[in-house]
């Protein structure tokens, strides 16, 4: 059984790896377009359309193709990456001593003995931070590293400082639920990282 990573993410990358999985990276090339409201689903339907891309360009018999999208949601605001180091300001800001949301899409499309099927699913992890000085906030921003991260932090890089508490997985927030894609896994197999899959 082979595993492809639909995504370029290196935190993704570093997830799987920690976790054991032996896996390709073919990113998806697919345009990120949602028809649904709920942040739960428009996670899914995105995940599911990276899978799908990859599956349709790369497919190939026993392989598991892992698709996931994650985003950062506060009072039901999709906050996205920035578009520069002012908007990742006012995002940190807006989001500083209080509690948002990080929600992880997953889509797995499995092809095993001739048959194809997907496996769709998603988490959510509560994430409160600190109150944060202006002073900490232009530092962050201008080190660069909230550029290409939703919600404009990664919580495994040196932003940890300002978080207070996590309530859920913590491999979500970074972009990934690794201790839920292994349970999804075993429901197809009976050991997901066996060699002789």
């Amino acid at each position: 059984m082979k595993y492809i990573l639909a995504s370029a993410s290196p935190r993704r990358k570093e997830l799987l790896t920690q976790a054991g999985f032996q896996f390709e990276i073919i990113p998806s090339l697919a345009e990120e377009t949602y028809t649904k409201t709920a942040p739960s689903e428009i996670v899914m339907e995105l995940a599911f359309q990276k899978a799908e891309d990859v599956f349709r360009r790369y497919g190939q018999k026993n392989c598991v193709i892992i698709g996931a999208d994650t985003i950062v949601v506060y009072r039901d605001e999709i906050l996205g990456k920035p578009a520069d180091q002012a908007e990742a300001y006012d995002m940190l800001s807006m989001l500083a001593d209080r509690t948002h949301q990080v929600y992880t899409g997953v889509s797995l499309i499995i092809s095993k003995k001739g048959k194809v099927h997907t496996r769709t699913f998603y988490e959510s992890t509560d994430v409160t931070f600190c109150p944060i000085c202006k002073e900490d906030l232009r530092a962050y921003v201008e080190s660069g590293e909230p550029l290409d991260k939703a919600g404009a932090y990664g919580i495994q890089g040196s932003f940890a400082i300002h978080v207070r508490c996590i309530s859920g997985d913590y491999s979500n927030v970074v972009g990934l639920p690794v201790c839920r894609l292994y349970q999804e896994l075993l429901k197809e197999f009976t050991s997901p990282l066996s060699p002789e899959i």
